[in-house]
């Protein structure tokens, strides 16, 4: 399914169409509220499991979190694995995945890592799940962008949320992602809900920037949940973007699409840059003249 959010999910404050929504949201929780309570949580004592979550819906950089703590882990000898559920329109994250580890998917979380307990994985990071009820998690993290941070506060569909945000109240690990906006506000929210969370920082660090020219010009697409983030940390290490494109998050490209955006290109004498999530989405017939900062580093810093 192509999803693209709705504008008025990220306004300051909800406006009229929340409003109209809000009923809806209200059900939802309300069913979300008693599944919770009636299903009943496994935890798994052969495997340690660390959900990276989110609350607002996409963009809010649980894959790359996951990649990271991975990769701490396999450091210090810890055989780690991802878990993933399936989902069809989600194939450019599980190939992120399986480039830097072994992935385990299936219909439902609890196949995949009954399947990574057989053979003999430590660790199994949970690439979403966060709204699972099925799984007790031995550690979770709560990730969120600090650009958008919760839009305008309302769950779905009224809103961005997949949960009330006065639920970080049963939360030990927030994650603040991005290009360190906001975080001084955003800190205050979180402590005024939940004063003993633990606050977590990941800035978007491309560690091969260095290959992109600064004094040319850059033509920016993306299908991602939040192109704007990706768009500030390419301007923050200096390149000159002069045009972006936003497509629906894990839109599938077709050739169309891509002529059209290097015909652009070619008129306006710019380079293209996209993401490498995107970048897997691409023909690679037509994909040599596009290029992506290939690893996005995360300081993991404890603010409070």
């Amino acid at each position: 399914m192509k999803f693209k959010k709705p504008k008025f999910w990220d306004y300051k404050k909800p406006n009229i169409i929340s409003y109209i929504l809000w009923p809806i949201s209200v059900i939802i929780q309300v069913i979300h509220f008693l599944r919770s309570i009636m299903q009943h949580k496994k935890k798994y004592s052969s495997i340690k499991t660390i959900c990276i979550g989110n609350i607002y819906l996409g963009g809010t950089g649980k894959t790359s979190l996951s990649l990271k703590i991975q990769k701490i882990l396999e450091e210090k000898k810890i055989k780690t694995c991802f878990v993933k559920k399936y989902y069809s329109n989600q194939i450019d994250e599980q190939k992120n995945l399986e480039k830097n580890g072994k992935l385990f998917t299936a219909s439902n979380r609890q196949t995949a890592i009954n399947q990574a307990i057989k053979q003999g994985y430590q660790i199994a990071i949970f690439d979403d799940g966060l709204q699972d009820f099925s799984i007790n998690y031995d550690l979770s993290f709560v990730c969120f962008n600090n650009l958008n941070w919760i839009g305008n506060g309302l769950t779905i569909p009224a809103g961005p949320l997949r949960e009330n945000i006065n639920n970080l109240k049963k939360y030990h690990h927030v994650f603040l992602n991005g290009n360190l906006e906001n975080l001084d506000s955003i800190k205050k929210q979180v402590l005024d809900i939940n004063p003993n969370i633990n606050l977590h920082i990941g800035k978007y660090v491309p560690l091969d920037i260095q290959k992109f020219n600064k004094n040319d010009n850059y033509i920016v697409f993306s299908g991602i949940g939040n192109n704007e983030t990706f768009v500030s940390m390419l301007k923050e290490n200096e390149l000159n973007i002069v045009k972006d494109i936003e497509f629906s998050d894990h839109y599938k490209y077709t050739n169309y699409d891509i002529d059209k955006i290097l015909k652009l290109s070619s008129e306006m004498k710019c380079n293209i840059i996209t993401t490498e999530k995107d970048y897997l989405r691409l023909d690679k017939a037509n994909s040599n003249k596009i290029d992506f900062p290939f690893h996005i580093s995360y300081s993991l810093k404890i603010l409070s």
